[in-house]
């Protein structure tokens, strides 16, 4: 029997997506091409591989069985067929899609641009903003690079923690909250206390809208509450929000520092313990052993440590931990 290696590419694939019409978008063939494919690997391995259930496709438990073993042997075969682990950098012409928060974005946006054109002038960037929908999934090859708090849940994603921040208030110099002299160090004569806080009325940030975070819930469990009188999608809108009027917001520290310096808010310490903000970095398995994608997450990495390693009176010098 003659084997057709091309079976185990679209396996994977298949397996991977779960849907003919995703397959064929990450292999970049028709719809009905897949679906033929398909066809032939069902008469290759005596299994129907993926059957409809609804509108979905689910996996046979034949193809779970396979899953990880067709996957290893793809990355092998790329391995053997691409050899060289070095990249070309001045003549790399490619185009890198990275969906981050927007204050990581701010913040360590810049240092990347910078240190990768140094390095691969024909290298461009595209930053996608967090929407309230997965339109753009790593899993679908759309991105190469996310950053943000969340951990990812798909075990095909890798993510590693790159460094850690730590929420902090912000509001307007002329804030009753604020007492200092608006220069973005920490005002008043001391902690804010909790019942100021929670009298004051508040700007939650959440892409979705929500008038209720992880903050609420801390409030809650000590039989306190606070009022929120509006929501930002960004960081950098609510903060112009709190600008000019007497809201407050929480922000991470250190991340949202260029934001808060420009804007020129008074900040203070939460006055309730809230645990740090992981910063996390995260790509889909199949860039493991892409050179050029391996030569972006060393500069990612280093960019997000450096945007993470800023010190001031509000948070002490944080140590990233980085991955493999």
């Amino acid at each position: 029997m003659q084997l057709d290696l091309n079976l185990l590419t679209a396996l994977d694939a298949l397996l991977e997506e779960g849907s003919v019409t995703d397959a064929a978008a990450r292999l970049h063939v028709s719809a009905p091409a897949m679906s033929r494919t398909l066809s032939r690997i069902r008469r290759a391995t005596g299994d129907e591989i993926l059957v409809r259930t609804g509108r979905t496709m689910t996996p046979t438990p034949r193809a779970l069985a396979l899953r990880a073993t067709v996957h290893e042997l793809v990355q092998q075969a790329r391995t053997v067929l691409s050899p060289d682990t070095e990249v070309d950098l001045t003549a790399l012409e490619r185009t890198f899609i990275l969906k981050w928060h927007d204050a990581l974005a701010a913040a360590a946006g810049p240092h990347l641009l910078r240190s990768l054109r140094a390095e691969a002038p024909g290298v461009r960037l595209r930053f996608l903003a967090e929407a309230s929908t997965d339109a753009h999934d790593p899993r679908r090859g759309d991105i190469d690079l996310e950053a943000g708090a969340g951990r990812p849940s798909s075990p095909e994603i890798r993510h590693e923690v790159v460094g850690h921040d730590r929420l902090v208030l912000a509001l307007r110099p002329t804030h009753p909250l604020c007492d200092g002299d608006g220069d973005g160090d920490v005002g008043g004569d001391g902690p804010l206390g909790l019942e100021e806080y929670v009298t004051a009325e508040h700007i939650t940030v959440s892409r979705r809208g929500r008038l209720r975070d992880p903050i609420d819930d801390v409030l809650e469990s000590r039989g306190l509450s606070r009022r929120v009188v509006a929501a930002a999608p960004t960081a950098a809108t609510a903060l112009q929000l709190a600008r000019h009027d007497d809201l407050v917001v929480a922000v991470p520290r250190l991340i949202s520092r260029p934001l808060l310096d420009g804007l020129g808010l008074c900040v203070r310490p939460l006055p309730l313990p809230m645990p740090d903000v992981p910063v996390q970095l995260a790509w889909h398995q199949r860039y493991d052993n892409d050179p050029a994608h391996t030569w972006l997450r060393r500069h990612a990495r280093a960019a997000l440590h450096h945007a993470c390693a800023a010190t001031d009176e509000v948070t002490p010098r944080l140590s990233g931990r980085g991955g493999s």
